[in-house]
């Protein structure tokens, strides 16, 4: 597995990682079992970015990898290199609302570390942002955690360019962390060029489009069994139909070139800049295998030519969120 710098630290981390929201049902049934199959196989592949949140399953996907890592002996510190997240919670309602208060990012990264069973996380995410709380007062509570040795970089989710450029000001922003593939280009137009000029990684999440970009998309039937994709818009008809049949040419080069789709998807993504870190998720052993295998391909220009002219830019019907999904990212574009 090939490696690349997690931020500006130094820190080294496998090309492709891992985003464990789906060690929860998320995406369908997972048990403990399963997660940690999972993670058996991410060791013999060389993935060592493992990607969590507080917020995935309510803890339960850090107490998973916790649970594995306490079985590691006395190297479990130094097996992965683990991102986690805090800032969405509950008001007495339940709705869902942000916080990024110091006392509330200090509380849950306690909390995020006894459930994982460490000392201290590579990376540290602010979930979504806070409106009620400037960027610039947000980063010094994070640059304070740094200075602690609870986290060793400190990253957003899901903010536009000029955020990052307030934070970066402030203290180096290790990452940020963004839906990226051939089916959401959006941070093409701001957050590739912020990122790279900063020296912070962009994480990429959905890599494979949510199953787009994959020898095997949803069907319907399948998307209206989960909770994020019922009401997604890619992934309603007519725009699904629309989209599996624009997306069957890129099965079919990935099937002549003798490689799986989402090794593909994978492998163009790589091919977009050296400080962009995928983080694909599955419950299935065999795919990760196979989105592994992106990490270990070299496509000429003619190949990245011929994708593009399958898949260029704007191609998805449909937005990548629906108006309930949007609240918290910014947008800006």
């Amino acid at each position: 597995m090939q490696k690349r710098r997690l931020g500006s630290n130094g820190t080294e981390v496998s090309a492709v990682g891992y985003g464990a929201m789906s060690f929860t049902n998320f995406y369908g049934p997972m048990d403990t079992e399963g997660s940690h199959a999972i993670l058996t196989r991410a060791m013999e592949l060389g993935i060592d970015h493992i990607d969590t949140s507080n917020a995935y399953g309510a803890g339960k996907s850090e107490e998973r990898i916790g649970e594995f890592l306490g079985k590691q002996g006395g190297n479990k510190n130094d097996i992965f290199r683990i991102a986690t997240k805090a800032g969405i919670t509950r008001d007495a309602d339940g709705n869902r609302k942000f916080d990024n208060s110091a006392e509330h990012l200090e509380a849950e990264l306690d909390k995020s570390l006894k459930r994982l069973g460490v000392d201290q996380v590579a990376l540290f995410y602010v979930h979504r942002r806070d409106p009620n709380i400037p960027i610039e007062e947000v980063t010094e509570t994070l640059a304070g955690l740094v200075k602690s040795g609870k986290i060793g970089q400190f990253g957003y989710s899901e903010i536009a360019p000029t955020s990052l450029a307030q934070a970066q000001a402030v203290h180096p922003v290790g990452a940020v962390q963004s839906e990226y593939s051939l089916s959401t280009r959006s941070p093409e137009m701001g957050l590739t060029q912020m990122t790279a000029k900063n020296e912070t990684s962009l994480v990429a999440f959905s890599p494979v489009g949510r199953s787009l970009l994959t020898d095997t998309p949803h069907s319907f039937e399948k998307s209206q069994t989960l909770d994020f994709l019922k009401a997604n818009p890619r992934f309603l008809e007519p725009n699904l139909s629309r989209n599996i049949a624009v997306t069957d040419g890129l099965r079919t080069l990935a099937r002549e070139m003798g490689v799986a789709t989402s090794s593909l998807a994978i492998a163009w993504l790589l091919h977009q800049g050296d400080n962009i870190l995928p983080i694909p998720g599955t419950r299935s052993v065999d795919h990760l295998n196979e989105l592994a295998a992106g990490a270990e391909m070299k496509l000429s220009e003619t190949d990245l030519a011929a994708i593009d002219s399958l898949l260029p830019i704007g191609w998805a019907h449909g937005d990548r969120y629906n108006v309930g999904q949007w609240v918290g990212p910014e947008k800006y574009c």
